[in-house]
């Protein structure tokens, strides 16, 4: 087979490797060895800035085009390690485990929860209900998210459940996530990992069928987030 070198106007085959990268869970030396067996030259240098690109557009695409959410969430955090440090992944499914909105952040306290919160209403509506652990910092960010609601908006506030064994939905749906992660041992930079997660969460969204295309491939899905 005779070897392509890719250029960047190869949009088929940009879109092919990203997906790949953020589905299966390989690292970049081994995916440029995979399109090497292809016929495709393309080093693993040029591959992460594909993904850290492209990842947080087709995310955007996804949150705007997903399937509509049930009014019950579950919220929580896991871990991702950047630069040799664990920072923080915050979490939202429904109760049906859909994916509601996903934040990294250095810090795990008030501040970054209430910006979480602030971010998944933002996208998704005001919840009639959130589950969470019983982390003060995720009980304060709720708290401080009702006042905003309750003298800017409609009125409405959010019902604050406080228990543990509602929220093995979202637990159980990080595993997919630390899957994935588990071959990259770590990023180096805070918006490498954003970006790479940003991906990765569009390509589990895709699993779960909440684009309402099962008719069509997990990466003919993805593809069409960029038209």
């Amino acid at each position: 087979m005779p070897t392509w070198v890719l250029s960047q106007s190869s949009h088929s085959v940009i879109l092919y490797v990203v997906f790949f990268y953020v589905r299966y869970g390989v690292s970049y030396r081994d995916l440029e060895e995979i399109m090497a067996e292809r016929g495709v030259e393309i080093d693993h240098a040029t591959l992460n800035r594909w993904v850290v690109k492209f990842s947080p557009l087709i995310a955007a695409n996804t949150q705007a085009r997903k399937r509509p959410t049930a009014i019950s969430w579950r919220m929580d955090e896991t871990y991702i390690k950047v630069r040799g440090k664990w920072t923080y992944l915050y979490r939202a499914v429904d109760r049906d485990g859909q994916t509601l909105d996903v934040m990294l952040s250095e810090r795990r306290d008030t501040a970054a929860a209430r910006r979480f919160f602030k971010r998944a209403v933002g996208t998704n509506g005001v919840p009639d209900r959130i589950a969470i652990d019983k982390s003060g910092a995720n009980l304060a960010g709720l708290q401080n998210l009702n006042v905003l609601l309750k003298f800017t908006g409609s009125g409405k506030t959010i019902k604050i459940v406080q228990f543990k064994y509602l929220n093995n939905v979202v637990e159980q749906d990080h595993r997919f996530i630390k899957r994935v992660t588990r071959p990259i041992l770590g990023f180096k930079a805070l918006h490498m990992a954003a970006s790479t997660l940003a991906g990765i969460e569009t390509a589990h969204m895709i699993r779960k069928g909440q684009l309402g295309q099962n008719g069509f491939s997990p990466f003919k899905q993805f593809a069409a987030l960029t038209a």
